[in-house]
C-alpha cells in the first residue's frame, strides 16, 4: 500500500544550502557525462551506416538549397528571352534541373527514413536489453530501495522519449544545421550587402535559442522526474490494492495522486510555455528580417544594384533559413526530454552490484553443504550492527532451526547465506570456500531460499514449478509436486498442471502458492535449502502435509529453517536461539526443552499452551 509518494531519486525542487547545491551540480554533471558516454556506446556499432546517412543528408540538403538559386537563374536568365519574343532553351534546362532537385530530395528522404529507422530501432533494442539485463545483475539491496514504479518508468516513458528523438529529432537538427550554414553562405555569395542585412538577425536568434536551450533542459528534466513519481505512486497503489481497500485508504491515496499528478501537469505546462514563447519569437524575428530585406532589396533593385532574380532567391533562402528554426525548437523539445530520460537510464546502468561477481571464481563442484560464519559483522545502517561478530558452523546435511524475536537477525543471516548481501567484516563460507569467491551460477545452484511471500509468475502451475529447473520434464515436475504434497490439489485444478495461476498466483490460495514454491525448490535440488517463515501462510492441513514432506525434502541436504511455528522447528536436528544478532542458546530441540529454564523452553511451553 502507498500512503505517501516515494520521492527517492525524484525529489521536487527545495531550498538547498550551498553545499547541497554543489553536490547537486556535481551529480548533474556526472549524469550528463554518463549519458553522453552511453549514447556514444550505443551509436558506435553503427558508424558505417551513419556514414551513409551523412551522405544521404548532404545530398538532400544540397538539392534543397539549389532550388532558390535555380529560381534566381530562371528569372534572370530564362525569362528575359521569352519576354523579348524569343525562345529560351535555358528556361527549359532550369526547369529540368528543378525537377531533378525535387526528385533527389524525395529519394534521399526515403533513404534517410529507412536507414535512420533501422539504426534507431536497433539502438532501442540494445538499450532495452541492456537495461533489463542490468536490473537482473543488481543486488537485492538495490531493488529494495529502487521502487518497481521507477523501474517501469525507465523501461516505458524514458524509452519512449528516446524513441521519439531517434525517429525524427536528429534528422531535424542535422537538416536545420546544414540549411542554416548553407543558406548563410549563399546569401553572402549572392549579394554581400543584402546578405549582411539579412544576417543581422543572428544575434537575436542566438540569444533566444540559448535561453530556450537552458530553460527547456530544466523543464524537461522536471517532467521526467514528475512522471516517474506518478508512475511510482500508481504502481504501488495498484500492487497494494488489497491493503488499500482493507484499510480504506482510497481517499488518501487519491489525494496523494492529485498532488503528484498536478506536479506533472505543472511541469508540462512550463515546458509548453517555453515552446509557445520560443516559436513565435523565431517567427517574429523572421518576419521582421524578411520585411527589412524586401524593403532594402527593392530599393537596390530599383537602382539596378540587385537583380529581381537575386531578390527572389533572397526571400526564398530567408524562408528556408527561418523554417529550420521551427525544427530546431521541436528538436530541443524532443532532445531535452530524451536527454533527461537518458540521464535516468545512464544513472541506472552506472549502478554497480553491491554483491559483485569474482574476477576469478573458485570452482565449487558438487557441494556438500557445510556452512560457516566466521566473525561476521553486518549492519544495514552505519553504527547499528545487526550481526556483531557472529560465529556459527553448520555441518553438511544438518537441519538447523533458528528462532528468536523479530529483529534478532535471523533473516539477515539467511540473506548472507544466499549472498543477497556480503558481510562488512568476516566471511561466510560454503564447504570452506568464501561465498565471495564463488560464481553466481555455482552459488545459486547450491543454495535456494524459500520465503513467506514467494512470487509466482504468470503462466501455468507446471511452468512455475519448472522455474526451479528450466529443462525439467513433466515427470520430474509431477514427482516434485508429489514429494512435497502438492500433487493432490494440483490434480483437482481445472487444467491440472496446465492451469494458469493468474497474476502473482491469484488463482491459488496462499497455502497452495507456498506448496508450489516448495515444489520449485525441491526440483532445484540444492545442497543448502533456506526456509524463511516458509510455512507461516499454510493452514493446519497443509502444514501437516508439508511437515511430512519436509523430512523427505531435507534428507541429505543442509537446511536452515527460520520459523515462529515450533511445529516446523521440531523436525530440526539443532536449534539456535538468537537475540540482538547473538546466539544465546544452541542445541537439539530435546536438549533445550530438557533444560527447562531457557528461552527455547519458554517458547515451547507457550506454544503447547496455545494448542490446549
Amino acid at each position: 500500500m502507498t500512503t505517501s509518494p516515494n520521492w527517492r531519486g525524484a525529489a521536487p525542487p527545495t531550498d538547498e544550502t550551498p553545499t547541497q547545491e554543489a553536490a547537486s551540480l556535481k551529480r548533474l554533471l556526472l549524469l550528463k557525462a554518463q549519458s553522453r558516454k552511453l549514447m556514444g556506446e550505443l551509436l558506435r556499432p553503427h558508424r558505417r551506416l551513419m556514414g551513409w546517412i551523412a551522405v544521404v543528408v548532404l545530398l538532400e540538403n544540397a538539392a534543397r538549397l539549389s532550388v532558390p538559386y535555380l529560381v534566381k537563374e530562371g528569372i534572370d536568365r530564362g525569362i528575359p528571352p521569352i519576354v523579348d519574343g524569343e525562345g529560351s532553351r535555358t528556361l527549359l534546362t532550369i526547369v529540368g534541373l528543378l525537377l531533378v532537385a525535387v526528385l533527389v530530395q524525395a529519394v534521399t528522404r526515403q533513404a534517410f527514413l529507412q536507414l535512420s529507422g533501422k539504426i534507431g530501432q536497433q539502438i532501442l533494442l540494445t538499450l532495452r536489453r541492456r537495461v533489463f539485463s542490468h536490473f537482473h545483475r543488481l543486488s537485492p539491496a538495490f531493488h529494495e530501495d529502487y521502487t518497481s514504479g521507477r523501474v517501469i518508468s525507465r523501461q516505458t516513458s524514458d524509452m519512449d522519449a528516446i524513441d521519439e528523438l531517434l525517429e525524427g529529432g536528429f534528422d531535424g537538427l542535422v537538416t536545420a544545421a546544414l540549411t542554416l550554414v548553407g543558406t548563410s553562405v549563399l546569401l553572402l555569395v549572392l549579394d554581400l550587402k543584402l546578405g549582411l542585412v539579412a544576417l543581422c538577425c543572428a544575434p537575436a536568434l542566438w540569444l533566444l535559442t540559448r535561453w530556450f536551450r537552458v530553460e527547456s533542459a530544466k523543464a524537461y528534466r522536471r517532467t521526467r522526474e514528475t512522471v516517474a513519481i506518478v508512475i511510482v505512486h500508481f504502481v504501488e497503489t495498484i500492487n497494494g490494492m488489497r491493503a488499500v481497500q482493507a484499510f480504506r485508504r482510497e481517499g488518501r491515496n487519491q489525494e496523494i495522486f492529485e498532488v503528484v499528478n498536478d506536479d506533472y501537469r505543472q511541469a508540462n505546462v512550463r515546458a509548453f510555455w517555453l515552446v509557445g514563447t520560443f516559436m513565435p519569437g523565431i517567427k517574429l524575428i523572421g518576419n521582421v528580417t524578411m520585411a527589412v530585406v524586401l524593403i532594402y532589396g527593392a530599393y537596390l533593385a530599383i537602382d539596378d544594384k540587385v537583380s529581381v532574380g537575386v531578390l527572389a532567391a533572397f526571400l526564398l533562402y530567408l524562408r528556408q533559413f527561418f523554417e529550420p528554426m521551427q525544427e530546431i525548437s521541436q528538436f530541443f523539445n524532443t532532445f531535452q526530454s530524451a536527454s533527461a530520460a537518458l540521464e535516468k537510464l545512464s544513472g541506472v546502468l552506472a549502478e554497480e552490484p553491491s554483491v559483485s561477481e569474482p574476477e576469478r571464481p573458485t570452482t565449487l563442484g558438487d557441494a556438500r553443504g557445510a556452512v560457516s560464519f566466521e566473525r561476521v559483522w553486518f549492519e544495514y545502517v552505519e553504527g547499528r550492527p545487526v550481526l556483531p561478530n557472529l560465529n556459527l558452523s553448520i555441518p553438511a546435511g544438518q537441519t538447523l532451526a533458528m528462532v528468536g524475536t523479530t529483529g534478532a537477525g535471523k533473516t539477515t543471516l539467511a540473506k548472507l547465506v544466499a549472498r543477497f548481501y556480503d558481510p562488512l567484516d568476516g566471511r561466510v563460507t560454503l564447504d570452506g570456500i568464501d561465498l565471495r569467491q564463488l560464481s553466481e551460477e555455482d552459488l545459486r545452484r547450491a543454495v535456494v531460499m524459500v520465503t513467506q511471500e514467494n512470487y509466482l509468475f504468470t503462466g501455468s502451475v507446471g511452468d512455475n514449478i519448472r522455474f526451479g529447473k528450466p529443462n525439467a520434464s513433466t515427470e520430474e515436475i509431477v514427482g516434485a509436486a508429489k514429494a512435497i504434497g502438492a500433487h493432490d490439489f494440483i490434480s483437482k485444478l481445472p487444467q491440472g498442471y496446465d492451469t494458469d495461476v493468474a497474476n502473482r498466483g491469484g488463482r491459488l490460495s496462499a497455502g497452495q502458492r507456498q506448496l508450489v514454491a516448495f515444489a520449485r525448490a525441491f526440483l532445484a535440488d540444492p545442497a543448502v535449502l533456506i526456509l524463511d517463515e516458509a510455512t507461516s501462510s499454510l493452514d493446519v492441513p497443509s502444514e501437516q502435509a508439508v511437515q511430512k514432506a519436509l523430512r523427505t525434502i531435507l534428507a541429505k541436504r543442509t537446511a536452515i529453517i527460520i520459523a515462529h511455528r515450533l511445529s516446523t522447528v521440531e523436525i530440526a536436528d539443532r536449534v539456535v536461539v538468537m537475540e540482538h544478532g547473538n546466539i544465546v542458546e544452541d542445541g537439539s530441540p530435546a536438549e533445550l526443552i530438557a533444560g527447562g529454564s531457557g528461552r527455547y523452553s519458554d517458547l515451547h511451553d507457550a506454544w503447547l499452551a496455545s494448542l490446549a
